[in-house]
């Protein structure tokens, strides 16, 4: 218990030591050279006395050039989602499949509830739908019922 206490205590001076050192090391360097020269109006001003501006560096969001590996929108350009395939369309500006898509399933923004797969663009239990038991496509035979997304469970 005592050897615990001793590491945590050297653990907590080393810590403490170190901040107070790059504090310090921080006001020396911001007191050699400030930010801000002097503005007092009796000195004449000359090329030592001109303010520290930030840099003129743009920032990434406000560059003119757009980004190589940003996504295509497709609220600008519809047809962007249809080269995909039949079933993509655009919803909520990213190209989505209505027939598999939880969030968009059949349309847009038509969500399905918690415990249903979207199965060829419907909201299903695939618990108990016979004919989509356990996975889409997945069709019971004929008197067969689907229960736990098993065909002809017995339980």
């Amino acid at each position: 218990m005592a050897s615990t206490a001793k590491v945590i205590l050297a653990i907590a001076l080393t810590m403490a030591l170190s901040v107070a050192i790059t504090m310090r090391t921080l006001v020396e360097e911001t007191e050699e050279n400030p930010p801000f020269k002097s503005m007092d109006p009796t000195t004449t001003p000359d090329a030592s006395a001109e303010i520290a501006l930030p840099s003129k560096r743009l920032s990434r969001f406000l560059a003119d050039d757009k980004n190589p590996r940003a996504a295509d929108h497709c609220n600008k350009d519809g047809e962007i989602c249809h080269a995909l395939g039949e079933n993509y369309t655009c919803c909520n500006n990213k190209c989505v499949d209505l027939s598999n898509e939880k969030n968009n399933c059949g349309k847009c923004k038509n969500r399905c509830k918690y415990t249903y797969s979207c199965c060829s663009g419907q909201c299903v239990d695939l618990t108990y739908d016979k004919r989509n038991c356990g996975s889409c496509g997945n069709r019971c035979p004929r008197g067969v019922y689907c229960f736990y997304a098993m065909c002809n469970y017995n339980g």
